[in-house]
């Protein structure tokens, strides 16, 4: 069997140094556009999964807009660029604004226990909708949790997970 160039390149691993490193840019540049958009809000770092995480928190209401599912993932993915823009390379940091990554977590876990109950009724398999790739996995981890097989199919905003008994 012959590889391709691509599949001999071998991803440099990141130390919890980078990643620390990634998620202080991440801070940072959250922390300007809180500033320029006059939102109070706190700010933890973390490392999870081998992933940056930061999460951001507020105790009188003021995130609530910027915790809607959408803005959390428009925001996560402008603070992925201005981290791969100080650190050459793409960065696979986590925004948290308010909870919404928990509240999400169960909205997705309540798509898979409804999806196995369509299996359970006699479904050959049951597709959810197109969602982001760490969405994806969190889904992958459920089902897998929960003694199913899950694939993802479809291309860039229409992929999706496709669920099946094992």
């Amino acid at each position: 069997m012959s590889t391709t160039p691509e599949q001999n390149t071998i991803e440099p691993v990141e130390t919890l140094s980078d990643l620390e490193r990634q998620g202080d840019i991440a801070a940072d540049f959250l922390e300007g556009l809180l500033d320029i958009a006059d939102i109070d809000g706190d700010l933890a770092l973390d490392v999870r999964n081998e992933r940056p995480y930061v999460s951001v928190e507020s105790g009188d209401g003021s995130l609530r807009t910027l915790a809607d599912p959408d803005t959390v993932q428009a925001l996560q993915e402008l603070t992925r660029l201005a981290v791969q823009v100080k650190v050459g390379r793409p960065s696979r940091v986590i925004l948290d604004v308010s909870g919404s990554r928990d509240a999400r977590q169960q909205e997705l876990a309540d798509l898979v226990d409804r999806a196995i109950v369509r299996l359970d009724e006699g479904a050959s398999q049951a597709s959810l909708p197109a969602m982001s790739s760490y969405e994806r996995k969190l889904v992958h981890d459920l089902v897998s949790e929960r003694g199913y097989v899950s694939e993802s199919y479809g291309e860039g905003a229409d992929r999706h997970t496709v669920i099946r008994r094992a």
